[in-house]
Parts: structure tokens; sequence; C-alpha cells
């Protein structure tokens, strides 16, 4: 419940914690390897570079390669990461790091549906063709971060991000007319209508802030408080050719027979990508000021305030050339204010009832396809529930009913032939969720969750999808998985294994609600050995997922890889195993 006021939606989000250098020396090499030739090596090495430890590194990195159960889909990818970090005194301490991946790729579009429901082809047949180009993706990271401490009470932190982001993808996609014939794109004969869509993005941004922490006692009240300021820079450049949304029927295959179509000329699919080439200029400058008081009072009441507000300028250019495209940018300018609130009661170690209530801000730069400019996205929250830590923390669950409310939500204007084109509609997600983590007993222990979610339009500014439910979105889900340690989840040797499930319910493909995916449930399972050789630990371990090789689909297009999210869904790899090894030392 309690966390720090960056620009942070509604509704929580992932927080990815980067290896850092350690003053003790650890290394270890994992290679794994599994179904449909897929391999991947991956290794960590950190330690202290001088005698006093006042200078420290970490090198991790991987390297993958593999297949897919789908036809034409590979992988190919590496990933670097060294860091650095310097500590001149006890109280500060400096990290720089680097993270740089390069991965060649064939995109996948899925498959499309008939219907109501997924085509009833393989799910391992591609609709796309072995003759699409390679598509490449590069991003470099670099980062600082500096921690000073004061005293034991007050310390300042910065922090600086710098991105460099290079793609370039191509697709056989599928092109449904516009508001002409065929504008499912597939017709009832499963003929799929198709044509020749690439895109590339070349961006960069700089992200930093100042946080200043502290901790006091005022009367009867111990606060924790946080104040600081945060600055966003981006730019990025967006190219497209080809044809997103018109057909070209020399490219139309039979969903049941798509043989006979594979083989697309290379000099068509190059002649198709060198024309209708537009440009698009993307530039944002946000910044923020944010305060934060976590108020504990008789170590059983904790009371969180705060709030930060936002100014943004954002625009989007157009042209025939990178420099038409930045020459037009227009400048919105938006502003706001993002209260949030919430408390937490222990009557008990073992139990807490907890509220909040927060609000969120963020600016949108996208434009309609009259060109015209969307208002911010704002959102609101309220969340309430209990956590209970009970059998000496054996066992930990947490209850809770959630109610989001999103307005000014982008989402693809799907009249117009530009990927880009945007309306905005008003989105309510609420619901129940249930999280459970338990050491049953020395050797048993489980992890389960279960979410009710009932996600819906409520309002849609231009369109016809109001009350309509969200797609990708279930209305029941959840998961389950037990695990057994033979010599008690203690010990560094010994067997375990483990086997659990996951479900979903029923999910809509689009915002139209026009077809849906079935629910499922997909058992995976594994089995682990570590051991001890002299100073070495090694893992051993063998995974399994779907286990029971059952056919379903995981979500339609998210990414507008297809002009129609249905005409490209994603199916769940079947039965798959992956061994490892792993040494560490």
């Amino acid at each position: 419940m309690f966390y720090t006021l960056g620009r942070i939606e509604p509704g929580g989000l992932i927080n990815v914690t980067t290896k850092k250098p350690l003053d003790i020396p650890y290394y270890s090499l994992e290679q794994q390897f599994g179904s449909y030739d897929s391999y991947r090596t991956q290794w960590d090495a950190t330690g202290a570079i001088t005698d006093d430890k006042s200078l420290l590194y970490r090198f991790t990195g991987s390297y993958q390669n593999n297949e897919s159960f789908r036809d034409f889909i590979f992988t190919d990818r590496v990933l670097v990461n060294p860091s650095l970090t310097w500590r001149p005194t006890d109280r500060t301490d400096i990290t720089l790091s680097v993270e740089h991946s390069d991965q060649d790729y064939q995109a996948d579009v899925g498959v499309p549906a008939i219907g109501t429901r997924p085509a009833a082809i393989p799910i391992s047949r591609s609709l796309d063709d072995p003759n699409s180009p390679i598509d490449n993706s590069t991003h470099t990271l670099v980062s600082t971060e500096m921690n000073h401490h004061f005293n034991d009470a007050w310390a300042i932190h910065n922090r600086f991000l710098a991105g460099f982001t290079d793609t370039y993808s191509a697709f056989i996609t599928r092109s449904p007319t516009v508001n002409g014939p065929g504008e499912d794109g597939l017709g009832p004969d499963g003929i799929l209508r198709r044509n020749i869509f690439g895109q590339t993005t070349d961006g960069e941004s700089y992200a930093t802030n100042l946080d200043l922490t502290g901790k006091f006692r005022l009367g009867f009240s111990n606060h924790d408080v946080l104040v600081g300021f945060d600055y966003y820079h981006a730019m990025n450049t967006y190219v497209t050719s080809g044809e997103y949304i018109l057909p070209n029927p020399a490219l139309d295959i039979d969903i049941f027979n798509p043989a006979p179509s594979y083989g697309i000329d290379p000099a068509l699919i190059q002649s198709t990508l060198s024309r209708n080439m537009a440009y698009s200029f993307f530039k944002t400058d946000w910044y923020g000021a944010y305060f934060q008081d976590h108020i504990t009072l008789w170590d059983k009441l904790h009371i969180l305030g705060g709030g930060r507000y936002d100014w943004s300028t954002t625009g989007r250019g157009r042209g025939a050339s990178s420099g038409a495209a930045e020459a037009v940018l227009p400048s919105n300018k938006d502003e706001g204010f993002s209260p949030r609130v919430g408390i937490l009661y222990q009557p008990w170690t073992q139990l807490g009832i907890y509220g909040n209530w927060t609000t969120s801000f963020s600016a949108n730069n996208a434009p309609a396809a009259n060109g015209a400019t969307f208002d911010p996205q704002t959102g609101e929250q309220f969340e309430a529930g209990v956590k209970t830590q009970l059998f000496d923390d054996r066992l930990i669950a947490t209850l809770a009913y959630y109610h989001l409310t999103k307005d000014n939500i982008l989402v693809n204007d799907q009249r117009t032939p530009d990927p880009f084109d945007k309306i905005a509609n008003k989105q309510r997600s609420q619901g129940i969720e249930l999280d459970v983590t338990g050491q049953i007993t020395d050797r048993l222990s489980l992890i389960g969750s279960y979410a009710y979610t009932d996600a819906k339009v409520i309002e849609d500014h231009v369109g016809s999808t109001a009350g309509n439910r969200m797609p990708n979105v279930p209305d029941h889900s959840g998961s389950l998985f037990v695990k057994y340690d033979m010599n008690g989840y203690e010990a560094q040797e010994g067997f375990s294994f483990g086997v659990g499930g996951v479900a979903a319910g029923q999910r809509q493909t689009d915002f139209d609600n026009t077809s849906q995916l079935p629910g499922f449930i997909r058992v995976d399972a594994f089995a682990a050995y570590r051991m001890k050789v002299g100073p070495t630990r090694v893992t051993t371990q063998f995974n399994i997922r779907n286990l029971l090789d059952k056919t379903y689909y995981e979500s339609s297009d998210p990414n507008a890889n297809a002009a129609r999210p249905y005409l490209a869904i994603a199916p769940g790899a079947p039965l798959t195993a992956v061994g490892s090894i792993r040494i560490e030392f």
C-alpha cells in the first residue's frame, strides 16, 4: 500500500529490481535447453575490485536462441549488463549500469477468428511467410544511482536513466478494407486477405529524479517522509511503409491450405515496403513534484498522505520526412494534481485492515484521425482489504476489493488506415482479488490466487462499445501451485517437485466484442535436485509447461500488429519441456 510518488498508475505497477554489485564474491553459470531447439545461457559474476571494498563490479548477461511451435518463428537474442558501484564513504554510494540487448526475431501475428471463435486450424500453422524480412530490436539503457545518508534518519537519492531504442519489423499483415467488401479480412471460404506493412522506431529518452527522505518523531507519532522532483524527456521518430489496411489480392491465403501461397516474391515485399512512407515525430517533456508522509500511531495505525503535481508538454508531427514531421510538431500543454491517501490498521500483528484512494494523471500524445488532440488520461481507484499473517508468518493472505476508473484512454481507431489514429474512451474495472502464500509444513508449500474482474467500457466518445467488456480480461482467473521439498524448504540439498495450474475464463478479442477466446486450464509441473560439491552449489531442474498438452489461446493482438485484433490471436504453446543446470560458487 505504501509507495513512492513516481508516475504510478492506479492498479499498481511491476517493480523491476536490477542486480547490483555485491562486496562478496559470487559467480553463477546456467544452461537451459528445451523444446523447439531452445537454448539459453546466462551468467552472473560480482565482487570487490579493491581490497577496501570501495569499488565493486557485477557482470550479468544471457544469450538465447530458439525456434517455436509456430512455423517460421524464431528468436536470437543477446543481453549484457555490466555495472560498477563506488562507495567513497560509508554513507555514500554511486552505481553506474549499462544494459544492452540485440534481438533478431520473426514477429508472429497468430491465427484469425472465424465467427465468434479462433479458427479451427493447427496452432502450429503460420499465415505469415518464410520470406518475410527478419525483424530486429536493439535497446541500450545507461543509468546512474547516487545515495547519500546524512545520518541514520535523512538521506538524498538521485537516479538518472537514458534509453536508446532502434527497432524494425515487417509483417505480412491481415488487411481488412475500410467500409468495403471483405471488411472483416477473412471470408467465409477461409480466404484471408493480406498485405505487407513495415515500421521503424528510433527513439531516445532521459529521466531523472531527486528525492529527500527522512524519519522523525513528532509527539506520539512517527513520520517517514519523502519530497522529490522528477523530469522525463523523450523523442521518437516512427516510420511506416507499405499497406496496413488495403489488401493485395495476390497475397490472399487459404487458412485451411496455406502451402500454395507460401514463398512471396522478395521483390514484391521490397517494392511494397518502399511505398507510402510516412514519418511521425513524437516529443514529450514531463515534470513532476511530489510529497508523501507515512505516519505511524501507537505502532498499529498507519496513515499515508501525499500527492504530486505534473506539468507535461507533448506533440506529434507528421510529414514526408523526419525533418518535415519535426518541423510541424505541435505543442500541447497539460497539468494536474493527483492526491492519494491510505490507511492500515493492525489490531494484532497477524491482522491488518486497509483502504486507500489514489488518483493519476497521464499525458496523451497521439492524435485523432482529424488531427485533434486528447485531454490527459486520468484515473481514480478505491481499494479496501484485509491482510493476514498466521502461524508465525507461515501463511500470508490478502483479500481485496477495488474499483478503478480511467478516462481518456486511447485505443486504436479501426475506421482509418493509420495505425496511430486513436479514439478515447472511459473504462471501469472492479473486482475481488485473493492471494495466498503458505508454508503448510516443513516440506509442503503453496501459492495461489483468484481474481474476479468486472472490466467494461463505460463511455465511448465516438463509437458504440459502451457497456462492452474489455478485451483479453476474463471474469474469473486464478492459479494454484504446490511444492514439496523432500529435505525441507531450508535444506541446501535434496529433491523438490511441484505441480500447479493456471485458469482463465472466456475473454473478448476486441472492444466490439465480435468474438471470444474460450476459457482454459493449463497444468504445469517441475522437478529439481540441489546438491553441493565442495563450496559449489549445483541445481538441476526440469520444467514442463502445459503438461496435459491442451489447446488454448492466450490473447488477441494487443499491439496493433494486425488491423483487427481478432485477426491476430496468440495460441498458447503445447506441451513444452525445459531443462537447466546452474552452478553457483
